[in-house]
């Protein structure tokens, strides 16, 4: 026979059915004062290791099968591969010169590297560890993105204040975008239409369209009570629908939520001190940010649109992506 269904019941039952199924994914951070990459459970948000890297560790990029994270160790010029199964730094990839940001193409054999002291961007071949091509780009290369076909890859130039298209089978540049002062990073809508970039002193983003390599829209920030040289657009994840771009702001210390089509500002969330990058879960429904002066992982809710946690991991976390 069934127990009655009393009140506290009732509240555990609801509960459980809010919470959902257990989430499986695994979120990793670079943490680049202490030369460490956090990995803590999805589920429950607990740290299970730190592991030691190299040198001011920024970029991260997963391999296709979950098994390897690439980190870029900016001061140990190189690329370290992790393995995720037994917390071993197994290879160093050689990737130029200050290695900041790295982006796997699709096939995923290709990695490309953005070298901020040598003004390049590295093309390795992460089964062989070769370098497959440099190409040279624009002053202190950042942000690297790659069009869902595969076909061109972004990078964006600090101090040129330019987005550099590139077609990735040669090497070969196709455009140079002029876009705000001090672009940082380049996401993809997912049907390769167009991609945005941030920039962090221009305070803006520069909505650029694919083929005629025009920058067709500008989004500004303003956020109540903030100086609006405190805002400082960086790291970008765009929702599973593409409706939404979450935006990190720096030291505004918020996340912009913009509107893809109409390109309105929806809201700005209150997240950990000057937050750097972004990564949402594989269901989209909750979004990583890394802050790098509270040392922290804030969660928001995508749905509520409201920060739901806040997760201590290293020192200055930077980087942050998320393994199924």
């Amino acid at each position: 026979m069934p127990l009655p269904l009393t009140p506290l019941r009732a509240a555990a039952l609801a509960l459980a059915l809010a919470a959902g199924p257990a989430r499986a994914e695994l979120v990793l951070v670079s943490n680049e004062k202490d030369n460490t990459v956090t990995a803590l459970d999805g589920a429950t948000l607990r740290v299970l290791r730190t592991v030691p890297v190299g040198e001011r560790p920024r970029g991260i990029a997963l391999s296709r099968d979950g098994r390897h994270l690439y980190v870029c160790a900016g001061d140990s010029d190189r690329v370290e591969v992790l393995d995720l199964e037994t917390w071993q730094v197994v290879r160093h990839l050689p990737a130029g010169s200050d290695p900041e940001l790295a982006a796997l193409h699709p096939d995923g054999r290709r990695l490309f590297v953005a070298n901020e002291d040598d003004n390049m961007v590295t093309v390795v071949d992460v089964e062989r560890g070769v370098v497959l091509n440099e190409i040279p780009v624009g002053v202190e290369p950042e942000g690297m993105g790659i069009s869902p076909d595969g076909r061109y890859v972004v990078n964006t130039s600090e101090t040129t204040n330019m987005a550099h298209v590139i077609e990735a089978d040669t090497g070969a540049v196709t455009a140079n975008v002029l876009v705000g002062a001090r672009p940082r990073a380049a996401v993809w809508d997912a049907d390769g239409k167009r991609f945005w970039v941030s920039a962090e002193i221009g305070g803006t983003l520069t909505v650029v369209e694919t083929g005629t390599w025009r920058a067709a829209a500008t989004v500004s920030f303003a956020v109540p009570g903030v100086p609006p040289e405190a805002i400082q657009p960086v790291g970008m994840a765009l929702s599973r629908d593409g409706a939404r771009l979450f935006v990190a702001l720096g030291p505004a210390n918020r996340v912009a939520v913009v509107d893809t089509r109409s390109l309105a500002v929806e809201r700005y969330l209150l997240v950990g001190q000057r937050v750097w990058n972004l990564a949402l879960s594989p269901d989209g429904s909750r979004l990583y940010t890394t802050n790098g002066v509270s040392n922290d992982l804030s969660v928001i809710d995508t749905a509520g649109l409201r920060v739901v946690r806040s997760v201590p991991v290293g020192q200055a976390p930077w980087g942050v992506v998320v393994r199924p």
